[in-house]
C-alpha cells in the first residue's frame, strides 16, 4: 500500500481479527462506522452512539500501530478510533501498559473495497494488469519460504579468528651490506623495534610478528650471504643487525639473487608475508640494470656463479604468496623493478605490481601491469601477492612508516583470500568479499559501479562471454534488442520516521517487499562480466531512465541471495536518511536500489537483477576488509568513513556498513557487518565481528567524526567495554521516491508532487516522466464504452501492468502492510534514543 506524503497523515492499518462471541456485531457496526467516515458524513446519529457505549471496550495494541512524529496529536473521528480497536487480535485491557515485544508485528490484510457497499455504486472488475492481494500474500509467503530454507541450510557459523590469521605476519629484511649501505643497517637496528610495536597496535594488538633478515654482499665477499630465520624476539632480531658490516662490494651490481635465493628458502608460517628489500645496487646481469658490461664481471644472464635467474625466483616468491617490497632509493635499480613487477603481474592472476613515479620505466610498463602513480581513488586490492616500489630516499627516515604501510596492504591482499576462501567453504553462491571486479570491456572507469561481482582468481575460473565494445545507443531503435517479460520483487519504501531504521535493525520482516510485473527492452550482449553474473544494458518499457541488468551464469543461482542484498540495501538507505539530516552534506549520501525479477519470457534467463545505470568516475572509499582510502583530496572520502563509523555507533555496535563504493554520492554493493552471526548471512560480505575489526584497524576519526560527537573507536573493540553517543535527534520525516525502480533519497519538502497521486512523491527525474506518457484506454468493464486517462510511466514505476478498467470500475486489492514496535523502541523516548555499556 502506498503511504501518504504527507506527514501528519495517518499511515496506521490494524491486524484483522476476532474478539470473542461479539465479533459479528462488532463488524457489522465498524462497517456502518466505515461507510459514514468514508462517505465525509459526520456520524451525529444517537442511535450510532447508542451501539458504541453497548459494545464491549477493546482498546488497541499499542505495539501493532506504526508511530509517526505527529500520531500523539492527530486528530481522529470516533468512527476511525473505534474501527481500529474493532480490528486488533488478541488484545487486552492493559495492553497500554505492557512493554514493547522484543520482535515487531507484522501482518499483511486486504484493504476493504468502501465503495462497492454503497447503495447503487458501480459494478466492479478485477484489473488484470493489477497484482491482486491474493497473488502478492502468495508470492510473499513462498519466498519467505525460501529465505528461510537458503538461512536453514547454512551451517552456524562459528567463531572465526580472520582478523588475526590476517594480521599475523611473516616480516623479512632482504639487506644490501656494503659499504654503501652502512647508515640503512643502522636505520633497521634502530627503528626495528618501534616497526613491530607498531603492527602490532595498528592491528589491535592481535597480530603476531615474526621477523628474518637476510643480508648480502657480492660473490667475492666472505661472507656472502647472512641470514636469521624467522624469529618472534626482536631483542634477537636488534643483535643480528648489529653484527652485519657494511663492507665489500666490487662491481657495481651485488648479489641481488642469491639473496632471493636465501629469502625463499626461510621457514615462511604466517598467513600474511612480506619480503622489504633495502638495496642501492642492482642484480648482475645485462637485463636487469643499465650499466655497460665493463661495470658488471657477471654481464651475460645467468653467468653468475649460481646461475640464477630472476624469473625463476620471483615466480617461487609468488607461489610462497609473498609481498614484495623494494624500497628504492636510487636509479640504479630502476630496471630490476621494472623486470620484478613484470614478473609478479604476469605469475598469478590477480597479481599486482606498482612502480614509483620516480621510475624511469614507469610509463613503459606492460598492459599486465597496473600502475599507481597515485593512491587517490585506488580500489581495495585483491587477493594474489603484490610487487610495489617505493620510495625511500637517502635520509631513512621514512623506513619505519614504509614498511608499516607495506605490512597494511599485504594484510589486505591475505584477508582477501582467506575470507574468499571461507566463503567457498560455506558452499555460498552469494558474492565473495574484498575486491569484487568485472572485466569491463574498456568503456568509461565509472561503469565498474554498476557491475560488481566475485573476485575472479586462478582458483575460480570463469566461462568467458563476448562483451559489447562499442558505447550504448540508448537512442537508437531496436539497439535494445531483447524484450523480456519480468515479475519479481522490489522495496517497498515509505516515508521515513522517527521508528523506522529502529524497525529494520529489529528484524529483517520489517523491511518490506512489494511485486512488481515488468516488461524490459535489453541489450542481448552484455558489456561486462564477472565470475557469477553478466550485465547488460536495460530500459524498462515506459521510462527514459537507463538502467543495467544482470542475469546469473548459472540459472539456478538461488533468489534469497539478491533479496538479501536487496534488505541490506534498505538498511543502508535508512542509516543514510539519519545521517544526511546530521551532516547536513550537500550531496546526501544515497544508495542505488536493485529489483530481484524471474524472467517469463519464453528463452527464459532465470533470476535476474535490475538496478540504475550510473556513470561517473567510480571509486571505493572502504571494504570489509583492512582497506580505507587514503585521500585527502577528495572531501567526500571523509564523509563516506564517517558514515560507516556513524552505523555502527547509531546501531549501538550491532551493525557496520562498509563497502563503500561509488560515483559521487550514489554507492552500490554495500556490505553489512552484523553482532548477530544470523543476520544477513547468506552472503559472505558479512565478517561479524572480525569485519568490526578491520574497519577500525584502519579507521581514523576525523573532523566529521567529532562533530557527529561518535565515542566508539578501536581501543573500545580491543576491551570489549563500548560507550555511545546516548542522544539522537528526532528526524523530520523523509521520503524515497515513489517509483520503485528508483527509491532515490528526497527531502520531503521539496518532493514533487501530482494532484493526480496524491499520496507520491516523486525525484526531479521521475516526475517529468509522469505526464510524458499520458494515454487514453478503453474501459474493459460491463456497460457502455468508455475511455480513461493512464500514466504508463506510473503503472511502470508502482510494478504494474496498464490497468484494463477505470478506477470507478476497478476492484480495489490492496495490500496493506502494518508494522509494530521492537527492541530499539525499547530504548527510545520520543526524542531521544539510549544505551551504553558493555557489548559481545
Amino acid at each position: 500500500m502506498k503511504s501518504s506524503g504527507d506527514p501528519s497523515a495517518s499511515y496506521t492499518r490494524a491486524s484483522v481479527a476476532s474478539t470473542g462471541s461479539s465479533k459479528d456485531s462488532i463488524r457489522k457496526l465498524a462497517d456502518d462506522l466505515l461507510r459514514q467516515s468514508l462517505t465525509r458524513k459526520p456520524n451525529t446519529s444517537a442511535e450510532a452512539a447508542a451501539s458504541i457505549s453497548k459494545t464491549p471496550s477493546v482498546p488497541p495494541s499499542s505495539a501493532s500501530i506504526t508511530r509517526t512524529r505527529d500520531s500523539k496529536t492527530a486528530s481522529s473521528s470516533t468512527a476511525d478510533d473505534f474501527l481500529r480497536a474493532s480490528l486488533v487480535r488478541g488484545a487486552v485491557s492493559n495492553a497500554g501498559c505492557q512493554p514493547p515485544s522484543y520482535r515487531s508485528n507484522y501482518a499483511s490484510v486486504t484493504k476493504p473495497s468502501a465503495a462497492s457497499t454503497l447503495v447503487g455504486a458501480p459494478s466492479k472488475v478485477k484489473d488484470r494488469g493489477a497484482i491482486s492481494a491474493a497473488d502478492a500474500k502468495s508470492r510473499l509467503s513462498e519466498l519467505k519460504s525460501e529465505v528461510a530454507r537458503a538461512n536453514a541450510a547454512l551451517p552456524p557459523r562459528g567463531k572465526s579468528d580472520l582478523f588475526k590469521e590476517s594480521c599475523s605476519t611473516d616480516l623479512l629484511f632482504l639487506i644490501d651490506t656494503t659499504y654503501s649501505m652502512s647508515s640503512y643497517i643502522e636505520a633497521a637496528k634502530d627503528q626495528v623495534r618501534s616497526i613491530v610495536k607498531e603492527i602490532k597496535d595498528a592491528f589491535l594488538n592481535e597480530s603476531n610478528v615474526r621477523i628474518a633478515v637476510v643480508g648480502y654482499k657480492d660473490h667475492d665477499d666472505d661472507p656472502n650471504i647472512e641470514f636469521l630465520d624467522f624469529t618472534t624476539s626482536v631483542t634477537e632480531v636488534h643483535i643480528f643487525l648489529s653484527t652485519l658490516s657494511a663492507s665489500g662490494g666490487g662491481d657495481i651490481p651485488e648479489d641481488v639473487l642469491g639473496g632471493i635465493r636465501k629469502a625463499i628458502n626461510a621457514s615462511w608460517k604466517q598467513q600474511t608475508r612480506c619480503l622489504v628489500h633495502i638495496a642501492d645496487a642492482p642484480p648482475h646481469g645485462h637485463t636487469l640494470h643499465d650499466y655497460k658490461e665493463e661495470d658488471d664481471s657477471y654481464y651475460q644472464t645467468a653467468s653468475e656463479p649460481h646461475g640464477l635467474t630472476h624469473e625463476n625466483l620471483l615466480e617461487r616468491l609468488v607461489e610462497l604468496k609473498v609481498n614484495y617490497a623494494l624500497l628504492r632509493i636510487n636509479s640504479s635499480t630502476d630496471r630490476m623493478a621494472l623486470k620484478f613487477s613484470k614478473v609478479y603481474s604476469t605469475a598469478s592472476a590477480g597479481a599486482d605490481a606498482k612502480l614509483h613515479d620516480k621510475n624511469a620505466y614507469h610509463t613503459m610498463i606492460a598492459d599486465s601491469l597496473i600502475l599507481a602513480k597515485s593512491r587517490a581513488k585506488k580500489t581495495a586490492t585483491g587477493t594474489s601477492p603484490l610487487f610495489e616500489e617505493m620510495q625511500l630516499g637517502t635520509t631513512y627516515n621514512a623506513l619505519r612508516h614504509l614498511v608499516v604501510s607495506t605490512i597494511t596492504a599485504s594484510v589486505s591482499r591475505t584477508a582477501n583470500r582467506l575470507s574468499l576462501a571461507f566463503s567457498r567453504s560455506k558452499g555460498s553462491t552469494g558474492r565473495a568479499p574484498g575486491p569484487r571486479g568485472f572485466k569491463s570491456s574498456g568503456l568509461a572507469a565509472g561503469l565498474a559501479a554498476i557491475v560488481e561481482d566475485r573476485t575472479v582468481t586462478a582458483s575460480s575460473p570463469r566461462t568467458d562471454v563476448p562483451l559489447e565494445t562499442a558505447p550504448p545507443c540508448w537512442n537508437t531503435p531496436e539497439w535494445l534488442d531483447q524484450t523480456l517479460a519480468v515479475e519479481g520483487f522490489c522495496l517497498d519504501l515509505s516515508v521515513h520516521d522517527a521508528d523506522t531504521l529502529n524497525a529494520m535493525m529489529d528484524n529483517d520482516e520489517n523491511i518490506k517487499l512489494g511485486l512488481v510485473k515488468l516488461n524490459i527492452a535489453a541489450r542481448s550482449k552484455p558489456f561486462a562480466e564477472g565470475s557469477v553474473r553478466v550485465a547488460a544494458y536495460a530500459r524498462p518499457a515506459s521510462t527514459t531512465s537507463k538502467f543495467v541488468l544482470k542475469s546469473f551464469k548459472d540459472p539456478e543461482e538461488s533468489l534469497a541471495n539478491l533479496v538479501e542484498d536487496m534488505r541490506m540495501q534498505a538498511l543502508c538507505k535508512a542509516f543514510a536518511l539519519e545521517f544526511n539530516g546530521l551532516v547536513k552534506f550537500s550531496q546526501p549520501i544515497d544508495f542505488i536500489t536493485t529489483l530481484c525479477l524471474e524472467d517469463k519470457s519464453h528463452a527464459s534467463k532465470g533470476n535476474l537483477s535490475l538496478e540504475p545505470f550510473i556513470e561517473g568516475e567510480y571509486v571505493k572509499y572502504n571494504s570489509n576488509g583492512p582497506y580505507v582510502l587514503d585521500d585527502d583530496d577528495n572531501p567526500f572520502n571523509e564523509i563516506a568513513q564517517a558514515f560507516s563509523h556513524f552505523t555502527f555507533e547509531r546501531s549501538w555496535g550491532h551493525f557496520l556498513v562498509t563497502d563503500l563504493q561509488g560515483v559521487g554520492n550514489s554507492f552500490t554493493d554495500p556490505a553489512i557487518q552484523t553482532l548477530d552471526p544470523e543476520r544477513f548471512k547468506l552472503g559472505p560480505t558479512n565478517l561479524n565481528e572480525e569485519g568490526f575489526k578491520f574497519f577500525f584497524a584502519m579507521h581514523t576519526c576525523k573532523e566529521n567524526c567529532r562533530k557527529l560527537g561518535l565515542l566508539s573507536n578501536k581501543e573500545m573493540i580491543m576491551s570489549r567495554n563500548f560507550s555511545f553517543r546516548k542522544t539522537w535527534p528526532a528526524m523530520d520525516p523523509t521520503v524515497c521516491c515513489s517509483n520503485k525502480l528508483c527509491r532515490k533519497i528526497i527531502r520531503l519538502a521539496t518532493a514533487n508532487k501530482s494532484p493526480a497521486y496524491p499520496s507520491c512523491n516523486w525525484c526531479d527525474g521521475c516526475f517529468p516522466q509522469l505526464k510524458a506518457t499520458r494515454t487514453e484506454v478503453t474501459c474493459a468493464a460491463p456497460g457502455s464504452k468508455h475511455k480513461f486517462e493512464v500514466s504508463m510511466f506510473y503503472c511502470e514505476s508502482q510494478g504494474e501492468e496498464c490497468p484494463s478498467v477505470c478506477e470507478e470500475h476497478r476492484e480495489d486489492t490492496t495490500v496493506a502492510t502494518v508494522v509494530g514496535g521492537g527492541l530499539w523502541e525499547t530504548t527510545r523516548s520520543s526524542d531521544i534514543k539510549e544505551i551504553s555499556g558493555r557489548l559481545w
